[in-house]
């Protein structure tokens, strides 16, 4: 089976595709696409997902799957919209 692997980051975009057995999991296909060592990318603290829905690192995945990993927020969304919308008053 074919799935992709992505991640971004301010600067940098990738989207990695790799050939997995049937059965592999989201932990199968980060060690496939080795975005560690390619990118330094330190998956641990990050979280992850499969064409956004979370993920853990057992979830299985079938053909087409976009796994993707995740950071934390830089700000909270509802703050940031009452910031804006006080500004506009």
């Amino acid at each position: 089976m074919r799935v992709n692997v992505a991640y971004v980051a301010p600067g940098a975009e990738v989207l990695i595709a790799v050939e997995l057995d049937d059965g592999a999991t989201v932990a199968d296909a980060l060690g496939a696409s080795r975005i560690a060592e390619r990118f330094g990318v330190d998956v641990t603290p990050h979280g992850l997902a499969v064409f956004g829905k979370r993920a853990n690192p057992d979830t299985p995945l079938v053909d087409g799957d976009r796994v993707e990993i995740t950071r934390p927020l830089v700000c909270d969304p509802k703050t940031a919209r009452r910031r804006r919308a006080a500004r506009s008053r």
